[in-house]
């Protein structure tokens, strides 16, 4: 494959349970630099996190819990409540793309060629189109991420499944998709040798 010279920025996605985030490690082995939305967006609703204040006026202090953001009891209201989940991505999204937007350049002024941006909600948001070169999908079956899942979370089906529903669908993410990884039985080893292949821009 043709070496990319010029700073390259993907976008890498998935479904819960996808395998995104073993991909992302992968191509941080590889030496790129990977930005992680949702670490960003744990670290905001952290205790002191810069969106605690609004999520405190807007929800009451019964969604915290010692300081930082209720999880738990956050996520069952939005999936109840589809005002709620807008108002709190109105809070949260804004905050997190100001800190990816400081850790992007941080690592292009330090000589970094490839900036992997790691984004569960890449295609809902729709604005990240316009903002990397290369959309990474990793996909694989709805029932390999319900069971995936289950095993690793601990969650119920039900649980499982209401997550998956109100992220975008299978074809929704394919129809966004440069880069397709279809993460189906695949070994660790085999997985590694895909994302070895993709064409990055390492050199500094």
């Amino acid at each position: 494959m043709t070496t990319i010279s010029t700073p390259l920025r993907i976008g890498l996605t998935g479904g819960i349970g996808s395998g995104k985030s073993t991909v992302g490690h992968m191509l941080s082995e590889r030496g790129a630099t990977v930005i992680d939305a949702d670490a960003v967006a744990r670290s905001i609703t952290a205790a002191n996190g810069t969106a605690i204040p609004a999520i405190a006026q807007t929800f009451g202090d019964e969604f915290l819990n010692n300081g930082a953001l209720d999880r738990d009891r956050m996520r069952a209201h939005v999936f109840t409540h589809p005002d709620a989940k807008r108002t709190l991505e109105s809070i949260i999204h804004p905050l997190v793309a100001l800190e990816t937007q400081r850790q992007a350049q941080v690592a292009l002024d330090s000589g970094q060629r490839t900036l992997v941006f790691d984004v569960p909600l890449l295609v809902e948001s729709g604005r990240w189109r316009a903002q990397v070169d290369r959309v990474l999908v990793v996909d694989c079956l709805v029932e390999t991420q319900i069971q995936r899942v289950i095993a690793r979370n601990g969650f119920n089906r039900e649980i499982v499944e209401k997550i998956i529903h109100a992220q975008a669908t299978r074809a929704q993410r394919l129809a966004a998709a440069d880069w397709v990884i279809y993460n189906e039985k695949l070994s660790l080893g085999a997985l590694r040798e895909i994302v070895s292949a993709l064409p990055l821009s390492l050199s500094k």
